[in-house]
């Protein structure tokens, strides 16, 4: 067998070096050389195929001759996970949670852990806590007579003999970054020790079919902290959205190889842990006594469902030099572009006036139907005008002032008939053949129709 042996990385520049430096010798940056274990072996003479020629191969299977199989999904007991992770556990599957501190990972899997206990063997093994810190927090929660196994180790190969031992078919890391592998020396948490050790519990999970939960940090910037190539080794990856202060916790799925991506789980944090919200549109939704400027409703589809959520704007004279623009909850650089369309289009100009856009309830709207909400919004606040009770906005808009359609579009328009909304301004190509009850519908094609709608 090769020798396996050490090298050292540079982040950066990508360069290899024999030994540790604080400085890399070919970029000039600082603390960037990471361990890697790599392998030694002695080139093969007499062509490329040459080295293998003594190997034992593997027949491959033709795609055509393979049976498709629906894959065996196991309900955690909670709803919201269960929508998020695709329809629930699968086996073998190996899932990444990150999120802020304190945000709630932990207190999620415990609970959703202790449910699956009680039909199926579980272990949790915590790097971070001791296991009466574990067992006061599963008390608080409410499901301290949980069978669920608790292990509070940081060595993956002592994890990884345990686990062979038992035979959990769910397991618990928290958190990947405190974990080591003995074959590395440098501390856990370092870009080579998250990777060896990843690598170590993915290979585990794939050839024992158990299903593998990792709980990751953040960075300051809100990404997964540690090597890029952690997101790809995993099957489905998971973040915390919104502030850890606000009392609604959004789980989204960024990364789904058994479900849809960008679908969302809504939680409410009580006293006894988290708390599944069966309506979220209704959470989303502000309660004016009376209609008020700079709000427009929207309908976005985030995942499988619509979902009803409130654009606010707010529009001042600007005191600077350069005007602000402000974006919570949408890209900041697409609300510029919308707004040279309005100047240009719409006859607005909005070069003297600083913008602030927000989305109600912390929710994070990627998608492009939310321009034609943000632009009648701007436009209700700048003229201090409310757009009126009922009234229901979605579409994309392009540089040419036209409105384009969105997907799912009368699935938006039911959803928003379930809720009371009595007026719609949506663009042509979504509008329905057939009209729907108690919902007024005003297609519009060019920015300058919507405008004249209102």
């Amino acid at each position: 067998m090769a020798k396996a042996k050490t090298q050292y990385v540079c982040t950066e520049c990508g360069a290899v070096a024999q030994k540790w430096a604080g400085q890399c010798g070919d970029c000039g940056a600082w603390n960037t050389l990471t361990e890697q274990v790599v392998a030694t072996a002695k080139p093969a003479a007499g062509g490329r195929f040459a080295g293998y020629a003594g190997s034992v191969g593997v027949t491959p299977t033709p795609l055509k001759d393979v049976p498709p199989e629906s894959v065996a999904r196991t309900p955690t007991g909670i709803g919201e996970l269960d929508r998020v992770l695709g329809g629930g556990l699968v086996e073998g599957s190996v899932v990444l949670i990150g999120g802020d501190p304190g945000i709630g990972k932990s207190t999620l899997l415990l609970q959703g852990m202790s449910q699956l206990a009680a039909t199926r063997p579980t272990l949790y093994v915590t790097g971070e806590e001791s296991i009466q810190q574990v067992s006061l927090r599963a008390q608080r929660l409410g499901c301290g007579d949980s069978g669920m196994e608790l292990m509070a180790e940081t060595c993956v190969e002592t994890i990884l003999a345990t686990a062979s031992q038992r035979r959990p078919e769910v397991l618990v890391i928290d958190s990947i970054q405190t974990v080591f592998t003995e074959t590395l020396q440098s501390a856990p948490g370092a870009v080579a020790q998250v990777r060896e050790s990843a690598a170590q519990l993915v290979r585990f999970a794939k050839q024992t079919g158990t299903a593998l939960f990792l709980v990751g940090h953040v960075t300051k910037e809100g990404a997964l902290a540690g090597p890029r190539v952690l997101e790809h080794m995993v099957d489905t990856v998971l973040y915390f959205e919104g502030d850890g202060g606000s009392r609604y916790r959004v789980v989204r799925a960024i990364k789904n190889r058994f479900g849809a991506v960008n679908e969302l789980g809504v939680f409410a944090m009580t006293e006894g842990g988290l708390r599944e919200v069966s309506n979220p549109s209704a959470i989303f939704l502000s309660r004016h006594d009376e209609p008020v400027s700079g709000s427009v409703i929207m309908v976005t589809r985030e995942g499988s469902r619509p979902l009803l959520v409130e654009v606010q704007a707010l529009v001042d004279e600007s005191r600077g030099g350069n005007p602000r623009r402000v974006t919570l909850g949408l890209e900041q650089n697409r609300l510029a572009m919308m707004l040279a369309v309005m100047h240009r289009h719409g006859g607005l100009p909005m070069y003297d006036q600083d913008v602030f856009v927000n989305v109600v309830g912390g929710v994070r709207v990627s998608e492009t139907g939310a321009d034609l909400a943000v632009l009648l919004a701007v436009l209700s606040s700048f003229r201090d005008k409310p757009l009126g009770e009922g009234l229901v906005v979605f579409g994309e808009v392009g540089l040419a002032g036209e409105i384009r359609p969105v997907q799912h579009g009368e699935e938006r328009l039911r959803e928003a008939a379930k809720h009371g909304f009595t007026r719609a301004i949506v663009p042509k190509a979504n509008a329905p053949k057939r009209g729907i009850e108690g919902l007024e519908i005003v297609p519009v094609r060019r920015l300058q129709d919507a405008i004249d709608a209102l």
